[in-house]
């Protein structure tokens, strides 16, 4: 049985609304009419909205965003409807995902409903900064032109994401391999050497002694050793979850050595490029301010930025509003104060936002330029270690001997 949202009139012409189970349309229409009710329109609704389901499943794919908006964009600009526009994209070949969010939104804007209304329901595929943009396209009558911006925006974004994702990779893969080759060590080469060195009854170093009684007690704790790194991993998952923990990690994300660079500039250029879009779309900056406060991807930043909207709010400029924030660059705080003082602040970001993205590639540069040696020296030293504690007690019976 599928559940429809109906209305319907009797012969007087009175209008009818609810909810009802049937088979399908046609059985809605018989039912009706057996209670003196004739079906004017009807549509299926389901328990489990698509944003639901998302929150539980993969994410629809910010290229799929894009295509969406490109051929939006043609739409609009050709002349066509919302509504035609919105029939025809949600039988276009995106995932079974995001055609059956499509579809609640083409339903949506066919019962009388606004775009940015409509949209608004599915905020795992159209978070806020998307609708918004969508709004003032509605009412600008520059829909067109807001799409073809956040199509823009959006894959500017998806660069620079998997840009850092790929460089983290190398690094990543070195860590894996230093753990694996200690573990080896501790496991199966440590072990052969423990054997034969007991057997010849010499007097170990305390280096050699140190490396056979850790390689000894891993072996017997192993278990549990993996389960305190699993718990540890468990607490800090949940502990990031929390408001408290969003913000620590949101602190650590700007402000420890190495990945600080990287995300300080990923805040910056994501600022630039969604700040100006929205500027130039003709939204007043408090209300850009306050969606593109929930855009930055980092709780650390988004509380600063929002002390920062409540000084603005009270008539502070918004470079000064900025300066002792501590979360932009000094950079980015003059070319704010420029903007501002020529009336071109939206035009000034979308310049500035061409600098950050370099900046991003070149933080990430650095990077992975400093993890990869350092990986290596790490992985070296544990190495040596080995061969020292191993090799001491040999060469000292070699020396007795001769």
């Amino acid at each position: 049985m599928q559940k429809y949202k109906y209305e319907a009139v009797d012969i007087n012409k009175k209008k009818f609304k609810g909810l009802f189970l049937a088979e399908n349309e046609n059985d809605l229409r018989v039912q009706l009419a057996r209670e003196s009710l004739y079906l004017v329109k009807c549509k299926s609704i389901s328990d489990k909205s698509p944003s639901v389901f998302l929150a539980v499943s993969s994410r629809v794919k910010i290229s799929e965003i894009t295509t969406f908006c490109r051929q939006f964009a043609i739409m609009i600009n050709a002349g066509i409807s919302i509504l035609n526009c919105m029939d025809t994209l949600k039988n276009q070949s995106y995932s079974a995902l995001f055609r059956k969010v499509l579809n609640a939104v083409y339903e949506d804007i066919k019962s009388g409903e606004l775009l940015s209304d409509a949209l608004k329901k599915h905020k795992k595929v159209f978070p806020e900064f998307f609708v918004s943009m969508c709004y003032v396209g509605e009412m600008s009558g520059k829909l067109d032109e807001i799409l073809n911006r956040l199509a823009a925006y959006y894959e500017n974004d998806n660069a620079i994401r998997r840009k850092a994702k790929s460089a983290m990779i190398y690094p990543a893969l070195l860590l894996v391999l230093t753990l694996g080759v200690l573990v080896l060590m501790l496991t199966v080469v440590v072990p052969m050497f423990q054997d034969a060195l007991l057997k010849m009854n010499t007097t170990l170093p305390p280096i050699t002694q140190f490396l056979f009684n850790a390689s000894t007690w891993f072996q017997e704790n192993y278990l549990m050793v993996f389960a305190v790194i699993a718990v540890l991993i468990l607490l800090l998952f949940v502990f990031s979850r929390t408001n408290r923990g969003k913000l620590a990690f949101g602190w650590l994300k700007v402000s420890f050595p190495l990945v600080g660079g990287v995300n300080s500039a990923l805040v910056a250029s994501r600022f630039t490029s969604g700040f100006g879009v929205l500027l130039s779309s003709g939204m007043p900056i408090v209300d850009a301010m306050e969606v593109m406060s929930n855009l930055l991807g980092n709780k650390y930043v988004e509380k600063k930025f929002q002390e920062a909207i409540d000084q603005v709010k009270r008539g502070v400029p918004l470079a000064l509003a900025f300066e002792d924030k501590g979360i932009f660059p000094a950079i980015l705080i003059q070319m704010i104060s420029v903007g501002e003082r020529t009336g071109s602040l939206d035009e000034v970001l979308l310049r500035t936002s061409g600098f950050f993205d370099e900046q991003v590639g070149a933080a990430l540069n650095r990077l992975t330029t400093m993890l990869g040696p350092l990986m290596i020296i790490i992985m070296g030293i544990v190495i040596v270690f080995v061969i020292l504690a191993v090799y001491t007690p040999m060469l000292s019976m070699i020396d007795t001997l001769g």
